[in-house]
């Protein structure tokens, strides 16, 4: 394929341009991932017989790829990072279709290790692309787009699945066939389709830098809390009040929803408000949110209760888009490739020993997990306040003049 710099992409048809694709591939992504997240707590339940702690130990394995992002750095000596964004992607739609192979704990384990290390591999390239796609002035307005058109794709799969599961007493196997063999296809295409785009060349080595210290500190934030939702929520919904396939996924489809209306409003607020703000009134909404979870076990509000504080999480979290404009501003721009990759790794770090080791807490108190899960999101609500409200290279952290005086 011919190769283009990103200055002359504008002459491109405008679905041959990098935003055409990078919306391309974030339509791709969810249709495998989403389906994958929709039947898994019931495939696992009902056809391996998980208890709290299988769980957690699933979701340590899939997030061991995450912590070894930063391996993509050595991947782009050899592939440039928007092949390896595609590439990445037919690794996860092949293997999400294969998911129903093996119905066993070691099966389950080791083929989610594979369809995660497509899938982290693909986020982690697909978060520096949009950075260095998408101008500044612009990428909070684009990020929200991109949110919804992520949402829109994971609608339509849980919808699919909502409308056939029962009618067609569809199987768990034939599914998970269709939605990764449908990832994998639209990525080949999307290779042999769009041209090669160049953009600032990227350095090929690890970055850590000082001044990116608040950005890697809400990073690893960002990936504790989440970790804790991702695996305990949506397993609180089946273990603990019994929804089916087709009542889970209609949460989540409501729950889309909502985040394809809100999300483009989102990034319109934070280009407005700035990214200090989004992350403050984030954080405060995700701590209230995991307190009122955590009152779900010592009061049995019931789960409507559950379900409404369930699409609030997600709303929330889609403010988290302020965390990468933030970088964004700040940024070398020969950097955002690899510090994407650290970013990803501190992302994944608590990832890995949080799903095990909080599966045994599970076990004994499912509301201690989400008081912990509360305790984060004020460690990170504290963090947030050290945001400036005009972030640049030279005053990233609200300390930085004083550090640079002491200096």
């Amino acid at each position: 394929m011919p190769t283009v710099r990103l200055s002359d992409a504008h002459a491109l048809p405008r679905w041959r341009r990098p935003e055409a694709l990078l919306m391309l591939m974030a339509f791709a992504m969810p249709v495998a991932f989403a389906t994958w997240s929709a039947l898994l707590n019931n495939f696992v339940v009902e056809e391996v017989a998980f208890d709290g702690s299988d769980i957690g130990w699933l979701h340590t394995i899939r997030e061991i790829p995450g912590f070894l992002a930063v391996g993509v750095i050595a991947v782009l000596f050899v592939m440039r990072e928007q092949t390896l964004a595609l590439s990445s992607l037919v690794l996860l739609g092949v293997t999400t279709a294969l998911t129903a192979q093996f119905p066993s704990l070691s099966g389950i384990l080791w083929i989610t290790f594979l369809s995660s290390v497509g899938y982290h591999y693909y986020e982690t390239v697909n978060q520096s692309l949009q950075l260095q796609w998408l101008s500044k002035a612009e990428a909070p307005r684009k990020l929200g787009i991109l949110l919804s058109v992520g949402s829109f794709a994971t609608l339509l799969a849980y919808g699919l699945i909502v409308v056939t599961w029962r009618a067609f007493d569809l199987s768990y196997d034939l599914v998970y066939w269709v939605a990764g063999g449908f990832t994998a296809v639209v990525a080949l295409i999307a290779w042999a389709v769009f041209p090669r785009f160049e953009a600032t060349p990227q350095r090929r080595e690890i970055v850590l830098r000082r001044r990116y210290w608040l950005y890697y500190a809400l990073q690893f934030m960002s990936g504790a809390r989440r970790q804790i939702f991702i695996v305990f929520a949506g397993f609180m919904m089946v273990e603990r009040y019994g929804l089916e396939v087709h009542e889970v996924t209609a949460l989540y489809m409501v729950t889309l929803v909502i985040n394809m209306v809100s999300a483009p409003l989102i990034g319109r607020a934070v280009g407005r408000w700035g990214e200090r703000a989004a992350l403050i009134v984030e954080y405060a909404g995700l701590g209230t949110i995991f307190v009122l979870y955590a009152g779900l076990y010592a009061f049995d509000w019931g789960v409507a209760v559950a379900c409404v504080l369930y699409m609030a999480n997600n709303v929330f979290f889609s403010l988290a888009l302020a965390i990468k404009t933030y970088f964004q501003k700040i940024a070398d721009p020969a950097d955002i490739a690899p510090t994407a990759a650290v970013a990803f790794t501190i992302n994944h770090i608590a990832a890995v020993f949080l799903p095990a080791s909080l599966g045994y807490l599970w076990l004994a108190s499912p509301m201690a997990v989400f008081v912990a899960a509360a305790g984060m999101a004020g460690a990170s609500l504290a963090l947030s306040t050290l945001v400036p409200r005009h972030p640049v290279e030279g005053h990233e952290t609200v300390l930085a003049p004083r550090l640079a005086a002491a200096e």
